[in-house]
């Protein structure tokens, strides 16, 4: 039959009529009138979605991308994206959160969903992707400069190609770091001979077993690689064993799917205090050393010691009388020699100690002050120290002419300096100093080794003569590497368990080795001279240092106001990647430096060196 009956709007009977003959023909010849079958505009030609409308909900430079469920996979967490507006704008964008998959048309906690989800996928409908893009600029004649509007509504998005999005990042470089989370081809490097990133300082920070130790001996070994100068301040004897290759089976599986081999840090030396064991005893380069008093700055070393203010004053008048009784023992400066003597006028206490000041001698004179305090008369008054015996007249003329009083004060004075020659680590003839100049060697990797030292105070003063050694060394180095035309080798510190050494409740009380640690970082951003401080506590690192500091690796942080106070101290990271920080796995960080163009979640490449497990 050709006819059926049928009901018309108004419900009387109707026919209805098949079609005619040629009615294909006629609509074929319409569509071609029309200009054809529909075509994807060449503009939106490989766009992997559009942007949406939009709400009330809507922020400044960020806007929501839609895509089909097909192309949620090209559009992972930190992609960059290239947005071209209806308006002939173009755009870069990046994404910062999602892919999401939403169903189309319905909500995700509606009943339908609800039952179909739960009873293994029944019905379940077709869905789409949402993303959200921050805007990071507006292309204008091949600059990217500050967006001044938004996309439009229905805009395509594409995708940014492996190497336009390396070059957009800036993550080219010599050292290998690891890869971007999300995008696996995508590597992250630091440029080890660009003079504003690594001399601009650099923090290793997060909880224990988020990773910072495999970050750190991997900064160490692609350091080593690139030709600089690394120094480790070992607090636990961690990296002791950074010559030989990792035995760690986890380790070794990871470095296999990553395509890299381990191997060991060459080159390298281990250092460690005189009087104290090392927790690698078996190192091929193993030596002691000793601390010289004459290197720490008297006002470092009053900082350390925790002096109150009279003992302060006393230890200063003390350090003169000792400086006066070098000149008579001709010890420093010695006579006629025009260079000492100079160098005597010019003499910056806030830098270092007096040349060849003992804390022996300086011991010596302390306990003359307190006799004398005492009221202790001629005979009575005992010099401990062999040349000032010599010139004992002299040493009491001196002591009585600073009318030294209160002998409370100085016998307490004398107990804190006692203690601190009890250590035999200053000035002892059994092991020399260190050879800085030997240390920053291109690709020279320094151990030093602190994990039995069992005071704080000792540490702090390694610290203390460590950067004020290699500091001067440094500034050495690069005066004569520009005399001769020549590049300086980059030197690179890093101090374990930094919050030890300077914390926010000591920083008030040691105002005078912050102020060193200072102007050696901001000398050091000049001289190829970067610091790096790892801790595991970077609540107690004071704001003054993190002002100091411009790149950072963030691993796993928890505490909401730990991590309020980062965001505070580093700028350009978006908020979702704050909010993903409690919650890293190990290895993750969020890596910002100073070449890259935006702060990035990174799963740092595994380790090559061994280890040594620290409980």
């Amino acid at each position: 039959m050709n006819q059926a009956d049928a009901k018309t709007q108004d419900g009387a009977p109707g026919v209805t009529k098949s079609l005619p003959t040629d009615f294909f023909t006629r609509l074929d010849q319409s569509v071609q009138a029309a200009g054809g079958e529909w075509q994807t505009p060449p503009d939106k030609v490989g766009a992997v979605g559009f942007t949406m409308f939009d709400s009330s909900a809507s922020e400044d430079n960020t806007v929501t991308i839609l895509l089909p469920s097909e192309n949620i996979g090209k559009l992972p967490s930190q992609s960059l994206v290239r947005i071209k507006s209806d308006d002939g704008r173009v755009y870069q964008g990046v994404v910062v959160n999602g892919p999401f998959a939403e169903a189309d048309g319905l909500r995700a906690d509606s009943n339908m969903l609800v039952v179909s989800v739960t009873r293994g996928g029944i019905l379940l409908p077709k869905y789409h992707g949402r993303v959200q893009v921050e805007i990071t600029g507006e292309e204008r004649d091949g600059v990217v400069m500050p967006p001044r509007f938004r996309p439009l509504p229905n805009s395509a998005v594409f995708t940014l190609d492996p190497q336009e999005t390396a070059e957009v990042l800036q993550v080219g470089g010599d050292m290998q770091l690891g890869v971007v989370v999300g995008q696996e081809d995508l590597v992250v490097h630091i440029p080890s001979h660009r003079k504003s990133v690594l001399p601009r300082h650099t923090a290793v920070l997060g909880t224990t077993g988020g990773g910072k130790s495999t970050t750190v001996s991997r900064l160490i070994a692609e350091a080593q690689r690139a030709g600089l100068a690394v120094v480790v301040i070992d607090v636990e004897g961690e990296y002791t064993y950074l010559h030989e290759p990792t035995d760690d089976p986890q380790m070794l599986g990871a470095l296999q799917r990553r395509g890299l081999t381990a191997q060991g840090v060459p080159q390298t030396a281990l250092r460690y205090l005189v009087g104290r064991d090392t927790a690698n005893p078996d190192h091929p380069d193993l030596k002691p050393f000793s601390l010289e008093f004459a290197h720490l700055s008297p006002y470092t070393t009053m900082d350390i010691l925790d002096l109150t203010e009279a003992q302060q004053q006393r230890f200063l008048k003390a350090y003169d009388i000792a400086k006066q009784m070098l000149r008579e023992l001709d010890i420093y400066p010695r006579r006629g020699d025009a260079s000492e003597e100079q160098a005597a006028l010019e003499h910056d206490e806030f830098e270092e100690g007096y040349p060849r000041l003992t804390l022996g001698l300086l011991i010596s004179v302390v306990w003359a002050c307190s006799q004398v305090a005492e009221k202790a008369k001629g005979d009575e008054i005992q010099v401990a120290h062999p040349a000032l015996r010599e010139k004992r007249e002299s040493l009491l003329q001196k002591v009585h002419a600073g009318k030294p009083d209160s002998p409370v004060s100085w016998r307490a004075l004398g107990g804190k300096l006692g203690r601190l020659n009890r250590l035999r680590v200053l000035d002892n003839r059994a092991a020399g100093p260190l050879d800085c100049a030997a240390m920053l060697q291109a690709g020279q990797v320094t151990i030093i080794d602190l994990s039995d030292t069992g005071a704080p105070v000792l540490n702090n003063l390694v610290i203390a003569d460590v950067l004020r050694g290699i500091a001067r060394q440094q500034e050495d180095n690069y005066t004569q590497a520009k005399a001769a035309g020549q590049p300086v080798v980059p030197t690179l510190i890093i101090i374990e368990e930094a919050h030890e050494f300077l914390s926010a409740k000591r920083i008030e009380k040691m105002q005078n080795l912050f102020q060193q640690v200072e102007r050696i970082a901001r000398r050091g951003r000049k001289r190829w001279l970067g610091l790096v401080f790892v801790t595991q506590a970077p609540e107690h690192l004071p704001q003054e240092l993190l002002s100091l500091i411009n790149n950072f690796v963030l691993h796993k942080i928890k505490g909401e106001r730990v991590v309020s106070a980062l965001s505070r101290s580093i700028g350009g990271v978006d908020e979702g990647l704050w909010q993903r920080l409690p919650n890293l796995a190990p290895g993750q960080a969020i890596v910002s430096f100073m070449h890259l163009s935006r702060p990035l979640l990174v799963a740092v490449d595994p380790t090559p060196v061994k280890l040594r497990m620290v409980e």
